[in-house]
């Protein structure tokens, strides 16, 4: 079985002194960051889609065995909310054959607002094709069901366990792999706040359950703020001896 931990995102000003030397070009980034980690979760896809030609550009800079998880677009999960999704499904299928044996998972994080939906959630997955392994972040409390548990498995999609930003907690697995969000322990600031080394070590028991049910493990941190999720994402690995 996998297990990979890396950070939402790489390119931070703020991580200047903390992973990358002070004054390295934003251009040189993605270098130094794989130097250290196995995988990384693309946020900016959210907010603008990227080309298909920046996917084979990431196919060919990234090296053998590292993983990317790309967001989805907010044209898709905010402003559609999942509805009429087959444009946007062959779209990422091209962007997603373009990424190649770099692709890791497709992130669908609906905006907190979205209630239950499940005739919605189950046509969108329907609609990706079978080879685009997919985490939902599922961020209403509706959708704290063991019927929306059991749509995901069937469709071999995993629910996505979330740990801060106000989002419940919740320690479920529904796919052959387990997909991880930590945003961070600050009540009071979004994606703020870094984990203590208790809470990783408890983090990195539940892996280890995962990793023994047979399921690869993904966890990404996203409390970017001040290096945290760099220090954080250093610590999680040396407690699971990667």
């Amino acid at each position: 079985m996998t297990v990979r931990v890396g950070t939402s995102g790489w390119s931070y000003d703020h991580w200047d002194g903390v992973l990358y030397p002070p004054g390295l070009p934003p251009a040189d980034r993605l270098a130094r960051y794989v130097q250290e980690f196995d995988t990384v979760e693309l946020n900016a896809s959210f907010y603008r889609w990227p080309r298909e030609a920046s996917f084979a550009s990431w196919r060919r800079r990234l090296p053998d065995g590292f993983r990317m998880s790309v967001k989805a677009p907010r044209g898709l999960t905010h402003a559609k909310r999942l509805y009429a999704p087959e444009a946007w499904a062959e779209r990422i299928a091209r962007s997603w054959h373009e990424l190649g044996d770099r692709r890791e998972v497709l992130l669908v994080q609906l905006p907190p607002g979205q209630q239950r939906d499940d005739a919605r959630l189950d046509w969108f997955l329907a609609a990706l094709p079978w080879w685009v392994r997919v985490a939902v972040e599922l961020r209403h409390p509706s959708w704290d069901h063991p019927d929306v548990y059991a749509l995901l498995e069937r469709r071999g999609a995993a629910y996505c366990v979330m740990s801060g930003a106000g989002l419940p907690c919740v320690l479920r697995a529904t796919a052959p792999f387990v997909y991880v969000r930590l945003h961070g322990p600050d009540q009071d600031w979004l994606y703020g706040g870094s984990y203590s080394d208790d809470d990783l070590r408890w983090w990195a028991d539940r892996v280890r359950e995962w990793e023994a049910q047979g399921r690869d493990v993904l966890v990404y941190l996203n409390n970017d703020g001040g290096g945290n999720a760099v220090r954080n994402a250093r610590t999680l690995r040396w407690l699971l001896g990667r």
